[in-house]
């Protein structure tokens, strides 16, 4: 059994890859027969998977430590040769769907691929090579910006991760200054995360342009693979959370400015939830994972095995650290079937949603591994994230492990917090329509937008004088924004989906189980709306359904004294 750290990585050589995918496309264009063209198409995909697991396990190796000099010029060395790659894969899509045994191959692989083949058509042309990879050039250079903060607070040097826990301490004055020297660091290198934006901008602008699009909106859908639903259902989605959400977000604000003994709940007071003090997990990451196997354990069989593998092979770095990238990510290691979990654990009650919410990720990778079609390793974003957004609920009963005195706590934020976040998910997204719509704005207009869109969605926010926040640099710090445009309102809709999981669950956890299971199996072949249906789900997109929804979780959250947790 190999371990993440004996995973070979070698420099694959683009010429000789190039000569090598050549031969591949032309026995599977010379095919003869269904069969050879489903051979083919295996071999294919063998090929392709091998150069996924290279670049993965360079991604990997390089956001786990910045300043790692060899994987630092492996990832610039995959920034400049995906497009290349991808340029390989679009010319075997566009063989896949003429060939004359399509109707064969569509009953080996299902039509979901077919449907993802044809947006990656219509997102690529030989001729965006080079935006492409200026483009990846500018997503690295976001994130290893990020990554390089060391932020000095009261005496000491913390990363971002790091600082995160000091805008929960009981202390306002602390949580003022934390926030503060947060927000600082990005405030000192504004005109830096303004022209990596800008460029970005332009540069998705052009190849918009040079596909034949009036702007990258286009362009961004089919990159995210929207099937089934277009820009004007996801509008009339945000509407939902405009008229049902942000009024009850509002008022649970109201409710935490009272609970915590502040007259107006500064921006700086929105991470401290009680009191007494945020739940936080009661012991070291090494006694979180202890407990994590014992939750996984008695979850399921399936999960059991699945936790097992993954410490087994030391597939999860946790740990905040300097020089690492920030946030959380699951990949999939194609090569060795290895899902792989990335955190920064600080202490606080986000490191149990990490440990929910990539789980949940790697769990659905792990349990649909045998699909053997690269394109369903992972389903669509807005799906995927159900599954990682459910197993932070299928998880409860099992939240004492954690938090044991103060598990009511938990539940109660995690609740909140899984609502609140809904209009500040869909603002991300209506800012970057707008963004993409007006690519010739300057900052100070990008700027002017975002702090409008607050007015609406986040209209509780108050940044108590804080000229950088205030005056609409807060996206600054989303760096979904930079690196996948589009992305974020997946984690809307998921969530909306994995509330229904939370209501069901409560009702019979063992049958909810099951359909998550169920749900997970099906990996990524199917589309998100079919997915919602197989999971025995209401779309988002649905009228009433955000409604429904929410007015399960209030009258939930109205049943709890908050004030006495």
């Amino acid at each position: 059994m190999l371990k993440f750290e004996e995973y070979v990585y070698e420099r694959p050589i683009l010429h000789e890859e190039q000569a090598t995918f050549k031969v591949l496309l032309k026995k599977f264009t010379d095919a003869q027969s269904a069969e050879e063209a489903i051979a083919g198409t295996e071999s294919i995909n063998a090929f392709r998977n091998r150069l996924s697991t290279l670049f993965n396990l360079v991604y990997i190796r390089a956001s786990i430590d910045t300043k790692d000099e060899f994987y630092q010029k492996e990832r610039d060395y995959f920034d400049e040769i995906q497009p290349n790659l991808k340029e390989m894969t679009t010319e075997f899509y566009k063989e896949l769907v003429n060939s004359p045994y399509r109707k064969n191959l569509e009953k080996q692989f299902g039509s979901q691929l077919f449907q993802l083949v044809d947006n990656e058509i219509k997102a690529f042309s030989p001729e965006i090579i080079s935006l492409l990879q200026k483009e990846n050039k500018l997503s690295s250079e976001y994130s290893k910006l990020v990554a390089s903060a060391e932020v000095a607070f009261q005496g000491e040097t913390y990363t971002l991760a790091q600082l995160a826990p000091f805008a929960q301490n009981e202390d306002r004055e602390v949580r003022r200054q934390a926030v503060t020297a947060y927000a600082g660091f990005f405030a000192s290198h504004e005109d830096q995360f303004n022209s990596i934006y800008d460029q970005l901008v332009k540069v998705r602008h052009e190849i918009a342009g040079k596909l034949g699009y009036k702007n990258f909106v286009e362009v961004g859908y089919l990159r995210m693979q929207r099937i089934g639903y277009n820009a004007e259902m996801v509008a009339a989605f945000r509407k939902q959370v405009r008229d049902y959400i942000v009024p009850l977000a509002t008022k649970l604000y109201e409710k935490q400015a009272a609970r915590i003994g502040v007259d107006t709940l500064k921006f700086y007071d929105e991470s401290f939830q009680f009191k007494s003090g945020n739940a936080k997990p009661k012991g070291s990451p090494e006694w979180i994972i202890e407990n994590g196997q014992k939750m996984y354990k008695e979850l399921s069989n399936e999960t059991n095995e699945f936790f097992h593998f993954m410490l087994d092979r030391n597939l999860m770095d946790l740990e905040a650290k300097k020089g690492k990238e920030a946030g959380g990510y699951c990949t999939f290691i194609e090569d060795y079937e290895a899902p792989f979990i990335f955190a920064n654990f600080n202490g606080t009650s986000g490191d149990i949603d990490v440990l929910t919410h990539e789980a949940g990720h790697a769990f659905q990778v792990y349990t649909s591994r045998n699909l053997k079609v690269p394109e369903y390793v992972f389903p669509t974003s807005e799906a995927a994230e159900i599954h990682s957004m459910s197993m932070e609920f299928l998880t409860w009963p099992w939240m004492e492990l954690f938090f044991k005195e103060d598990t009511d706590k938990y539940k109660y934020s995690h609740l909140t917090d899984g609502l609140q976040f809904l209009p500040y998910g869909v603002a991300v997204d209506e800012f970057q329509h707008l963004v993409y719509d007006n690519p010739d704005w300057t900052p100070e207009q990008r700027k002017d937008a975002w702090r409008k869109l607050e007015e609406i969605y986040l209209p509780h926010r108050d940044y108590d004088g804080n000229a950088y926040l205030a005056s609409g640099g807060y996206w600054h710090r989303q760096g979904h924004i930079y690196d996948i445009p589009f992305y974020y309102i997946d984690y809307t809709l998921a969530q909306i989906c994995a509330f229904q999981f939370w209501k069901k669950s409560r009702e019979n956890h063992e049958d909810t189980w099951k359909d998550y299971l169920n749900l997970c199996k099906q990996g990524g072949s199917q589309s998100f709306l079919n997915l919602v249906k197989t999971a025995k789900l209401n779309s988002p997109f649905e009228a009433g359904t955000v409604q429904a929804v929410i007015q399960t979780i209030e009258d939930w959250l109205d049943s709890v004294d908050d004030k006495s947790l």
